[in-house]
């Protein structure tokens, strides 16, 4: 389906949340990256979400209070807000809860893989020009924040004018 033009490399973005029960956006530009003349996309393989608290040595834990929850997506569309796992646009997503009981941290099952496959041959393909992502922090406490930081590990591929097309239309059909 896909021949690759480049090894494996790396898309990184920070989203700073810093408003309680609040959507948080950022995005990453694929434009460098993804060329509809020359049949040209991105394959995700994996999607790394790493937490901080608001300062790179603090911890998430002095930024949050207990019984929270911080939940961030990645998705190809603009969805404007956080979606369900049945969405076509969603590549990854990530949740981080801090209980009251025991005041530890623990990462939620995610119900949508944010790995594609052992291989570097694996991926997600998208052939959209950004990726969204999307925050929201159930409580934080004041003058705090909560950063989140999206590592994407991705190549670039040639597709076949059909699968391109396949892809595109997927994406399309996934935007209504």
């Amino acid at each position: 389906m896909a021949n690759k033009k480049t090894s494996m490399f790396t898309l990184t973005e920070r989203l700073t949340i810093s408003t309680s029960a609040t959507d948080t956006f950022a995005t990453i530009d694929l434009g460098s990256y993804v060329d509809v003349g020359d049949r040209q996309a991105l394959q995700i393989h994996s999607v790394d979400f790493i937490f901080q608290g608001t300062a790179a040595s603090n911890g998430i834990t002095s930024a949050v209070t207990a019984d929270n929850s911080v939940l961030v997506q990645v998705t190809d569309l603009n969805r404007g807000g956080l979606v369900f796992a049945d969405d076509r646009s969603l590549v990854a997503s990530s949740a981080l809860f801090k209980a009251a009981s025991t005041g530890g941290l623990f990462q939620e099952a995610d119900m949508y893989p944010d790995n594609y496959g052992k291989g570097a041959d694996d991926g997600r393909v998208v052939v959209n020009d950004q990726l969204y992502i999307t925050g929201r922090c159930s409580s934080i406490i004041s003058s705090k924040a909560v950063n989140v930081t999206v590592r994407v590990n991705a190549s670039i591929v040639n597709l076949s004018a059909k699968d391109f097309m396949a892809i595109a239309i997927q994406s399309t059909a996934a935007d209504n």
